[in-house]
């Protein structure tokens, strides 16, 4: 199980740490100050390394030609009947809009493959899924 740590550290900036490593997290200048990445930076910055990761791990065990991948991610909330191929009508839905590029000899049909595994990485998943939240808000010291 996955777990991190954050903790307040000045107007909205924020720490968060997760094993031994820490980072900077914050807003940008005008509504915090721009000391680190903001909380969808962090969302992509997971799903992208998340689908680069599952897909030099996937090359590797079959022994592809895959030398690097690049991947733009943009994210915005529209409405559904805005969104292409987007099964739920009406109200707002969460529009990922990706741009994979895969550099080495691959050929068409490990390209195939790998667009397909490109959609099977954990955070994805998770993204897609549904979710439950179970919270648990207390004064400190009780």
């Amino acid at each position: 199980m996955a777990s991190v740590s954050v903790e307040s550290v000045r107007n909205v900036q924020v720490r968060v740490e997760a094993g031994d490593h820490a980072w900077l997290a914050d807003e940008p200048e005008g509504i915090g100050d721009g000391m680190g990445p903001g909380p969808y930076d962090l969302l992509l910055g997971a799903l992208g390394s998340c689908m680069t990761m599952t897909l030099l791990l996937y090359s590797k065990r079959k022994q592809w030609p895959l030398e690097r991948v690049e991947v733009d991610i943009r994210h915005d909330r529209v409405h559904a009947d805005d969104a292409a191929n987007v099964e739920r009508p009406g109200g707002l839905v969460e529009y990922f809009s990706i741009d994979l590029v895969l550099h080495g000899d691959l050929d068409a049909a490990q390209l195939e493959r790998l667009a397909d595994i490109s959609t099977r990485c954990p955070v994805r998943k998770t993204l897609a899924g549904t979710h439950v939240f179970k919270e648990k808000v207390r004064l400190a010291g009780s």
